[in-house]
């Protein structure tokens, strides 16, 4: 959320950041219901403070004073409850407009909204080429036994699957591998739950615009699609101290996503699933842009480096401003090659956000010389599967369909290839 004083001083910037987002957000429609919400309360006040004004004088009259007083006091109290009503109806239109608008992308962010306006920054490793017949990440799982699709349909329906055998142990070695990583560095561990209310969506900026893609139990509560959500929610509407920043967590979750809008996309496989883990960096800071930008290569670096210990070639691209959440002032996605798709497919964004999040969710810090400010967030898919299986079974497959393991799993998996 931004704060409606700046929008108010910076109206030309919003309308461009609105353009070049392709967002139908309307700017002159906040500030018609800002002007008449302001006007509303200013009236509210005043009568008010005509109300205590006339409950004294009304104390100390008596006769025909004070009959013609509280005749005055009845036009006023009926004249200030329907504005009460009022205005308590254009705050709730003017609240659900201010969640509607988006942040400002950085200028370091293209403007556009397809695939292709991505810029891309840097690339690791060369595309894995094979000499042999090679094989999608479906034929090798189910030839060795690590993926049952079918049984998955069978039990949870459309894009269901069971990871199996050493299907089922590579993805917890991935995991703690990450998190072995990610606590060497100097993050915390936590294991986020997925269950959570709707105000920690509201306050990352998820609802009330994605609130379609989240499932709902009867209870009232959502199932998470990031750990980020609940990681916000963890500080919600605290004042933290500036020594203690940056706050730096590492997340581990089970998530949840409906997918809705993509029933075509990446049907078969494991790519794109309705349930899946995830290990998510996320970072609290001081409310600075500096600081932002450092955390957030610094995020998108941890990343990088794990891809490159697991070896799976890979690029870093820039999002175009069409394709970054409401919240997000730039964000990184990391694509790892894929060999059977010849192309790369991402596995990985890194986001932040100065404090469109915090403003929300109410998390502040208290500055050495006694001022309070809203913390800047930063998050990261650290490593989430099973997409990132796909990548990693793809690109270390041998002609008889054994895969490799990769050196730094091999101590999680207790073996160096997995075959029939």
């Amino acid at each position: 959320m931004l704060d409606i004083k700046f929008i108010r001083e910076n109206i030309d910037v919003i309308r461009e950041s609105v353009g070049n987002r392709g967002s139908k957000f309307n700017v002159d429609e906040l500030i018609k219901v800002d002007d008449e919400r302001k006007a509303l309360l200013q009236s509210v006040e005043e009568k008010r403070s005509k109300q205590n004004s006339f409950n004294e004088k009304i104390v100390n009259a008596s006769g025909d004073e004070k009959e013609s007083l509280l005749k005055e006091m009845a036009i006023l109290k009926s004249d200030l409850s329907k504005e009460e009503e009022s205005l308590g109806s254009v705050t709730k239109k003017w609240q659900e407009l201010m969640l509607d608008v988006p942040n400002i992308p950085d200028v370091s962010v293209p403007v556009g909204s397809k695939e292709e306006d991505h810029e891309e920054i840097r690339t690791w490793g060369e595309p894995t080429k094979f000499n042999f017949k090679a094989k999608n990440h479906i034929e090798l799982m189910e030839s060795l036994e690590m993926v049952d699709l079918e049984r998955g349909v069978k039990v949870a329906g459309f894009r269901g699957y069971f990871l199996k055998g050493d299907g089922a142990l590579l993805s917890f070695a991935v995991h703690r591998f990450v998190m072995d990583e990610m606590v060497k560095k100097g993050y915390e561990p936590f294991s986020a739950p997925s269950l959570i209310r709707s105000e920690n969506f509201i306050a990352t900026g998820h609802f009330p615009k994605s609130k379609d893609e989240v499932y709902k139990t009867q209870d009232d509560l959502y199932l998470a699609g990031t750990a980020e959500v609940p990681m916000t929610g963890f500080h919600m509407n605290e004042t933290l101290k500036e020594e203690e920043l940056p706050k730096k967590y590492v997340a581990f979750s089970p998530c949840f996503r409906r997918e809705i809008g993509n029933y075509g996309k990446d049907a078969k496989g494991i790519t794109r699933v309705h349930e899946f883990m995830k290990t998510e960096q996320f970072i609290l800071c001081e409310a600075s842009h500096e600081e932002s930008v450092k955390f957030h290569e610094e995020l998108t670096a941890n990343s990088e480096e794990i891809m490159q210990k697991l070896g799976i070639p890979h690029r870093v691209v820039v999002n175009a401003t069409g394709d970054i959440s409401q919240g997000a002032v730039k964000t990184y996605d990391i694509e790892s090659w894929i060999p059977s798709e010849n192309k790369f497919k991402e596995t990985h964004s890194s986001s932040y956000y100065h404090d469109f999040q915090s403003r929300r969710a109410g998390i502040k810090y208290k500055g050495k010389d006694g001022k309070t400010a809203f913390v800047h967030s930063l998050n990261n898919t650290a490593i989430a599967t099973p997409r990132i299986l796909i990548a990693i079974v793809e690109n270390n497959q041998n002609e008889d369909g054994s895969i490799n393991i990769p050196n730094v799993l091999v101590p999680y998996m207790g073996k160096d290839v997995t075959r029939k």
